[in-house]
C-alpha cells in the first residue's frame, strides 16, 4: 500500500509525506525511515533488533538510541507516550502501530476515488482488481501494468526482510497476485523463492520446496530462457538437497544474467561444500554489491575458516553475529567458530544468546548437543539432538543423532537398519550421508569402516579438519589407525588452496602480512 491512513494521518510512502488534513507534518530522514519500518510491520511488533537492522544498519545502535528516535517521531506526529494513538511501546520487545492501516486510493483527475476497506483475504483479490485497475487506467502517462503489481511489490518487500513471519506474508501476497494475474511471471518466481525459503530457512516441510519446483517449472515452460526462474528452481533443488541439479540451474541462471549477484553467492556456497574453497572465496569477494547478498559475509568467513585463516574468520564471524541478530547462519557460525578454536565455554555463552534470538535451526541444536557432550551432560545432549530432529524430521542426520544419543540406548538392530536405509543415499553431492554412516559404524564399534566413511566425505568435498578434532561425536575414532592419515589428507589439500589464496591479487586485506607456511593463519 503506497498511500495509507493511520487514524487521522494520511501517509504517502512514495513521496515520504505525512499529513493531518492539509497540514504537512515534520517527519523526515531517520524519523521517516523509522515510521516506514513500523508501517511495513503494521500492528505486528517491530522488535528492537529488527528496527536496528532495517532503519540504522550498517550503524550499530542500542535500545536507548531507538527509544530516543521514537520519542522524536512521536513529537512530530503529536503523539503522547502515556496515551499513545499512533505508536505503542511493547515492553522489552520493541514498538508497534496502535491501529491497523487502511488503504487510500490515489486522487484521479482531481477527484478522490472512494476508499474501500480490504476485509477478509478471500475478498482481497476482487477488491484489488477494482482499485488497481482504476488507478492504472487513469494515471497520466502510465504504461501497461499488471493489476496485481501493487501486491507483487509488497510481496517482494516482505520476502526481502528475511524473517519467518514476513516470508509467510510474502507467500500469501504472491498467491493473491496470481489470483488476479495468473500469467505474471514475477509473482510465480517470487512465490517459488519464498516457498523454498520456508523449507530452507524457516523449517517448513519439504513439500514447500517441491511446490517451488513446480512454480519455477511453470515459468520456464512459457519462457525457457528466464534467468530468474532458473535461479528460483536452483534454490528449490538446493533446499531439497539435490546439489548437482541446484548447481546446474544456478550456472544457467548466471550465464543468462551475469548481474545476478544472489545466485552467484548461492553457487559459491555449493562450491564451498564441494571443497572448492578458492573458487568459492574468489566468487564471493568478486560480488559487486555484496551488501545485497544476505549471507555473503558469513560465507566469506566460513571459507577463510576452512582455509585455516582462523583469526580473520573469527573476527568476521563475531562482527556478523553482532550486526545481524536475525541472520540464522550468523547465529550458527560464531558459536561454532568458538568451538573450533577450543573455546567451548565462550561457544556455549554465544549459543545461548543465539538461541534466544528467535532463529531456530537444526544446526543450532546439534551444536548445543555437542557442547553438552563436552560438558558430560548426556541428558542435555539427548534433549538438544531431539529438538534438532523435531525441527526438521525429514533430515536423516537429525534422526540418527537423536537415536544414537537418546535416553533409550540405540539397539544393534536399529543401527543396522539405519545403515541399510542409507545405502542408497549417495550421489547427491553432499558429505552428510557419509558422515552419518561414519557415526553409525562407530556405534557398531567398527572404527575402520567409520574412517573409510569419513574418507568418502572428503571425496565429496568435506574439508573441516578442525571440527573433526573438536567435536565429541568422533572421539572414539582418535585412536583408529586411519584417523591421522585422514586429517593429513584434508590438511594437505587445504594447505595447497591456502597458498593459492595468499598468492592471489584478489585476496582480502585481512590476510595481508601472512605467508604460505604450514602454520599460516593459525593463532
Amino acid at each position: 500500500m503506497e498511500t495509507v491512513r493511520l487514524l487521522d494521518l494520511d501517509i504517502d510512502r512514495t513521496a515520504q509525506e505525512v499529513r493531518r488534513g492539509d497540514a504537512l507534518l515534520p517527519v523526515s530522514g531517520l524519523s521517516w525511515r523509522l515510521l516506514d519500518c513500523l508501517l511495513a510491520h503494521g500492528t505486528d511488533v517491530a522488535t528492537f533488533d529488527t528496527l536496528a537492522e532495517q532503519v540504522w544498519a550498517p550503524a550499530v545502535v542500542g535500545e536507548d538510541a531507538i527509544s530516543q528516535r521514537v520519542k522524536l517521531l512521536r513529537q512530530a506526529l503529536g503523539d503522547d507516550s502515556r496515551q499513545p494513538r499512533y505508536v505503542r511501546s511493547v515492553r522489552g520487545r520493541g514498538y508497534q502501530l496502535c491501529a491497523p492501516l487502511q488503504p487510500v486510493a490515489r486522487v484521479v483527475a482531481g477527484h478522490p476515488v472512494p476508499r474501500r476497506r480490504w476485509w477478509a483475504v478471500g475478498a482481497a483479490a476482487s477488491a484489488a482488481v477494482v482499485v488497481v485497475v482504476t488507478a492504472v487506467m487513469a494515471w497520466p502517462g502510465a504504461g501497461p501494468r499488471s493489476p496485481a503489481e501493487p501486491l507483487l511489490q509488497r510481496a517482494d518487500h516482505y520476502a526481502g526482510i528475511g524473517q519467518a513471519s514476513n516470508n509467510t506474508r510474502a507467500i500469501a501476497l504472491y498467491r493473491q497476485a496470481l489470483q488476479i494475474d495468473p500469467d505474471l511471471p514475477a509473482a510465480r518466481r517470487g512465490l517459488a523463492r519464498a516457498l523454498a525459503a520456508d523449507t530452507c530457512l524457516f523449517n517448513g516441510p519439504a513439500e514447500q520446496a517441491q511446490q517451488a519446483l513446480l512454480e519455477a517449472d511453470r515459468v520456464l515452460r512459457a519462457a525457457p530462457d528466464d534467468a530468474a526462474a532458473f535461479a528460483a528452481r536452483g534454490y528449490a533443488h538446493d533446499c531439497l538437497g539435490s546439489m548437482p541439479r541446484a548447481m546446474a540451474d544456478y550456472q544457467r541462471a548466471v550465464a543468462l544474467d551475469p548481474d545476478d549477484e544472489r545466485t552467484r553467492a548461492s553457487l559459491a556456497y555449493l562450491q564451498q561444500e564441494q571443497g572448492q574453497l578458492v573458487q568459492a572465496l574468489q566468487a564471493n569477494l568478486a560480488l559487486r554489491a555484496p551488501e545485497r547478498v544476505r549471507f555473503r559475509e558469513v560465507q566469506v568467513a566460513r571459507e577463510l575458516e576452512l582455509l585455516g585463516f582462523t583469526d580473520a574468520a573469527a573476527h568476521r564471524h563475531e562482527r556478523s553475529f553482532q550486526l545481524f541478530p536475525d541472520n540464522v547462519f550468523a547465529n550458527i557460525a560464531w558459536p561454532r567458530s568458538l568451538l573450533l578454536r577450543g573455546e567451548a565455554g565462550r561457544a556455549d555463552e554465544a549459543l545461548q544468546q543465539a538461541l534466544a534470538r528467535g532463529t531456530p535451526h537444526p544446526q543450532l541444536y546439534r551444536l548445543q548437543g555437542e557442547l553438552r557432550l563436552l560438558q558430560g551432560d548426556v541428558a542435555g545432549a539427548a534433549q538438544a539432538f531431539e529438538r534438532s530432529r523435531q525441527l526438521r524430521p525429514q533430515q536423516t542426520l537429525g534422526q540418527t543423532l537423536a537415536g544414537l544419543y537418546g535416553n533409550a540406548p540405540a539397539t544393534p538392530d536399529w543401527v543396522a537398519g539405519r545403515l541399510a536405509a542409507l545405502q542408497g543415499e549417495a550421489g547427491d553431492g553432499w558429505a552428510d550421508a557419509a558422515i552419518e554412516r561414519a557415526l553409525l559404524h562407530q556405534a557398531q564399534g567398527d572404527a575402520d569402516a567409520a574412517v573409510d566413511d569419513l574418507q568418502r566425505a572428503v571425496d565429496a568435498g568435506f574439508r573441516d579438519a578442525a571440527w573433526l578434532r573438536a567435536t565429541p561425536l568422533f572421539t572414539a575414532l582418535h585412536a583408529a589407525p586411519g584417523w591421522t592419515p585422514l586429517l593429513a589428507r584434508i590438511e594437505t589439500d587445504v594447505a595447497a588452496q591456502r597458498a593459492r589464496v595468499l598468492a592471489a591479487a584478489w585476496r582480502p586485506d585481512d590476510l595481508d602480512g601472512l605467508s604460505a607456511g604450514p602454520a599460516t593463519g593459525t593463532r
